[in-house]
């Protein structure tokens, strides 16, 4: 079967994609997140999927998981994971409203990372509709926190890919169009600063400010990104009144590193850091990515298909990591094949103008499709 001849129409598909892109998914409101589950649960069973709906914990929404009939329904097949939270909080819309300017759509997180997973929905309905079997059963699994280092999913996404053979990511594409086989790992740390608190009018002198003290290690941290281990502090919460010198200062820091030699001389010097001042207590490793490279991962061999091995047929997949993490992270560290940034062609992801490239619709969905068609 040619999969280019499915009747992929990109009109339809953004009529399809702008409830999504309308119903706001911030990744700290789980009713929103929710919200939006429902609408892909929809769509899941449309295609054909059957749904479970799993409860979300720790403060975060809940997932959705489908599985397409098959032949070997039950056996190993191929695990699409993404997430269907955003970084956005609700009211954005407002800002980056839902339009179509120049060949782009607009809206947040309508490129990171609701448009790939809406074409991937997309692919296998039309698949099915064409009555094609794809070699392997098809999973879909839809998550809630992968904006802020997946807390609450991490085990159900690595136990749904330990029962698969492959597993497909479509996070936004690289700039190139390519997709991706490794991941840079990051690194999330919490930093405490403490100080003594008095009336910043008449006693300012007695006091000393915990956010003075934030203010030079916010320095100091992101003076040590280099090349290939970034620090950026994203994050800070500190005092209570304005009238009042700052006793406590909390920051969060993200470091993005390329090795795990990296991420090792990263948390080194993060943990030396906090032993350098006596106000700044050492920091704490919160959640963790590890690094996913395309050699360690094995993706030069693991993908076979029926037309010889993808990345040397019809979809640039060199053995690349892209400069940021995913989930997919967690699947490749696992020794199971990875490949990511399969998503739509775009810009601005975080930003109030985030958008896709329309034509990328077709191009994207295609590219699914062949994927599920060929790997076996």
């Amino acid at each position: 079967m040619d999969f280019k001849r499915l009747p992929f129409d990109s009109d339809a598909m953004v009529a399809g994609l702008k409830p999504w892109i309308e119903c706001e998914s911030p990744t700290f409101d789980p009713a929103a997140v929710d919200r939006m589950m429902d609408l892909a649960s929809y769509d899941l069973a449309a295609a054909g999927g059957d749904i479970v709906r799993i409860p979300g914990r720790m403060g975060f929404g809940g997932s959705v998981r489908a599985r397409f009939p098959h032949k070997d329904f039950g056996k190993p097949g191929i695990l699409i994971a993404g997430h269907l939270d955003t970084v956005h909080p609700i009211g954005t819309l407002e800002k980056n409203p839902w339009r179509i300017e120049g060949g782009r759509c607009f809206g947040p997180g309508i490129q990171d990372m609701k448009g790939g997973n809406y074409v991937s929905i997309e692919a296998i309905r039309q698949l099915r509709l064409a009555g094609f079997e794809t070699p392997l059963p098809i999973t879909v699994l839809f998550t809630p926190d992968e904006e802020v280092g997946t807390p609450s999913s991490r085990e159900l996404i690595e136990m749904e890919a330990r029962k698969n053979k492959i597993v497909l990511v479509p996070e936004p594409a690289r700039s190139d169009g390519g997709a991706a086989t490794g991941r840079y790992a990051i690194a999330r740390f919490n930093v405490k600063t403490s100080g003594w608190p008095s009336h910043a009018g008449c006693a300012l002198k007695d006091g000393r400010s915990a956010i003075a003290a934030m203010a030079l290690k916010v320095l100091q941290i992101e003076a040590m990104t280099g090349e290939d281990c970034t620090f950026s502090v994203g994050v800070i919460h500190a005092g209570q009144w304005v009238n009042c010198v700052s006793s406590f200062c909390d920051a969060e820091v993200l470091s993005m590193v390329k090795r795990q030699i990296d991420l090792d001389e990263g948390l080194k010097r993060m943990l030396a850091l906090g032993r350098r001042g006596e106000r700044c207590g050492d920091p704490s490793r919160a959640r963790r990515h590890p690094p996913c490279l395309g050699d360690e991962c094995r993706h030069d061999v693991c993908f076979p298909t029926r037309a010889g091995h993808c990345r040397r047929d019809w979809v640039r997949a060199d053995a690349c990591q892209c400069r940021s993490g995913s989930d997919g992270n967690f699947t490749g560290a696992l020794g199971i094949p990875t490949l990511d940034c399969i998503g739509l062609r775009g810009e601005g992801l975080h930003t109030l103008s985030e958008h896709i490239v329309i034509d990328s619709l077709v191009e994207r969905t295609q590219l699914m499709a062949g994927l599920l068609t060929r790997l076996e």
